[in-house]
């Protein structure tokens, strides 16, 4: 298998020992910390807040993200900028001018992310690819871990793949991400992994052997 980029999940983190669990996964051999925030409008749920992610942020000398499930996330993205996330996901319809506000994190010395949601498809955000170093595939319908994997997301995966060429961004695959799909979906060209409750958290062995073992399959 290539390298891959194995991005856990921080809501499903232990919050009773957040600072301790993101050193383990640094440790571990994480690469990217992926931080969900949602707020109660976008989707039905609220997760991380922005203390969490600075909290995230001063433990770890790894790339930390921050996936905006939110509406109009053009207004808080200098609060998550200032909380120092190296990659910031906007969803496609999000936002009125997502574009613009793509290009606002990468005049910030950042990188950019696009999220297409489950419903959505590479055609009708080619417009957009340009401006995005990462295109992540939601494989669940936003807002809640735990959810079973949409299998017609594979047909969208592979229909990514000449873009993926043209533009030159990496593909993310966020949503029911165990083993199986890694290699499947690894095997078609995606480029890296968020990682919950279906290949990491409360799996047995210690971080460091799930991750070692989820790169060698």
């Amino acid at each position: 298998m290539k390298e891959l980029l194995l991005c856990p999940s921080m809501m499903c983190a232990d919050f009773d020992h957040l600072a301790d669990d993101v050193k383990k996964l640094d440790e571990a051999g994480a690469d990217i910390f992926h931080c969900d925030i949602m707020d109660g409008t976008y989707v039905p749920n609220m997760t991380l807040g922005l203390q969490d992610v600075r909290c995230i942020r001063r433990n770890t000398g790894k790339p930390v993200d921050a996936h905006l499930m939110v509406e109009n996330p053009s207004r808080m993205l200098k609060l998550y900028l200032d909380a120092g996330c190296d990659l910031i996901y906007l969803h496609a319809d999000s936002d009125r001018y997502v574009g613009k506000a793509l290009l606002q994190i990468r005049q910030a010395g950042r990188q950019s992310g696009l999220v297409l949601n489950p419903d959505e498809s590479p055609e009708s955000a080619r417009e957009l690819f340009p401006l995005s170093d990462y295109v992540m595939l939601m494989t669940v319908y936003p807002g809640f871990a735990g959810q079973k994997y949409l299998e017609h997301v594979t047909d969208k995966l592979k229909r990514l793949m000449p873009y993926k060429e043209q533009y030159g961004f990496k593909v993310t695959i966020d949503g029911a991400c165990s083993p199986e799909k890694i290699r499947e979906l690894s095997a078609i060209g995606a480029d890296g992994f968020v990682l919950g409750t279906s290949a990491l958290f409360g799996k047995p062995g210690t971080y460091a052997e799930i991750l070692r073992g989820l790169r060698s399959e």
